[in-house]
C-alpha cells in the first residue's frame, strides 16, 4: 500500500485536501496526517498544502520537520498555495522570510507592484497557461481556469522550473516542476473537476518517481 502524507503545519485547510485525493485514489493508498519528520519515514509521496504567512510557516516547519528537504528530494512531493511559496529562496513577506531554496527565484507582494485598483489578496478564478507540456497536464486545456487566493507571488528564474504562469495584470509562476517536485499557486482542491484531473495527474506521475 502506497501512504501519501498530509503535513501538518497549523495552517493549511487539510480537510479540503485530504477529500480531494480521496477522490482520485482507491484502496491501494492511504492518506494520513504527518505532525512531525518521524511521520514522513513511511510516506510513499508527500504534500504540503498551506494558508497563512510565510514567517510563521517556516518556524513551524523548522521546529518540526527539521529534515523536511531530505524528504521533499527523495519522495514524490506536491506543494499547494504557500506550500508552493516556500520552496523558493526567500519571501519578502513578514519583512523578509528565507525559505527553502529548492526552486531559484522569490516570492514578491503583490502590493506595490500593481496598480492599486487592483484587489490584493488574488481572489478567484484565473486561467493557467501550460509553460511545459508533461503528463500533469493530461486531459487538462491550456488556460484552464484555477482556483486561486494569495497576496504574495513566486516568480521561478529558471524556465525549466516554470510549469505554468498565469497573470494578475502582471505575469508570475504559477506551478513550478523540478526532479520529483510539483507545486502550485493555485489550489486544485478548490477548482472543480479540473483540479481533481491535476491531482490524479500528479498521482499518476508520482508513481513514477517511487
Amino acid at each position: 500500500m502506497k501512504k501519501i502524507a498530509v503535513i501538518d503545519y497549523g495552517m493549511s485547510n487539510l480537510h479540503s485536501v485530504i477529500k480531494a485525493f480521496q477522490k482520485v485514489t482507491d484502496k491501494n493508498y492511504k492518506l494520513y496526517i504527518a505532525n512531525s519528520s518521524k511521520d514522513l519515514d513511511s510516506a510513499s509521496i508527500i504534500i504540503l498544502p498551506g494558508q497563512g504567512a510565510a514567517g510563521s510557516c517556516m518556524d513551524k516547519l523548522d521546529d518540526n520537520y527539521p529534515d523536511l528537504k531530505n524528504h521533499i528530494f527523495n519522495k514524490p512531493f506536491m506543494g499547494i498555495c504557500l506550500g508552493f511559496q516556500i520552496l523558493f529562496n526567500e519571501s519578502s513577506e513578514d519583512g523578509g522570510v528565507k525559505c527553502l531554496s529548492i526552486i531559484d527565484g522569490k516570492v514578491k507582494d503583490f502590493r506595490g507592484n500593481i496598480k492599486a485598483k487592483m484587489k490584493v489578496p488574488h481572489m478567484g478564478w484565473n486561467r493557467v497557461k501550460q509553460s511545459d507540456k508533461n503528463h500533469l497536464w493530461n486531459n487538462i486545456k491550456d488556460e484552464t481556469f484555477f482556483y486561486f487566493v494569495h497576496s504574495y507571488y513566486g516568480k521561478a528564474n529558471l524556465k525549466e522550473n516554470e510549469c505554468s504562469v498565469s497573470s494578475y495584470e502582471i505575469n508570475f509562476t504559477s506551478s513550478v516542476i523540478k526532479d520529483n517536485i510539483f507545486a502550485c499557486q493555485f489550489h486544485p482542491e478548490k477548482s472543480s473537476n479540473n483540479g481533481l484531473q491535476l491531482i490524479s495527474n500528479f498521482i499518476s506521475w508520482a508513481n513514477y518517481q517511487l
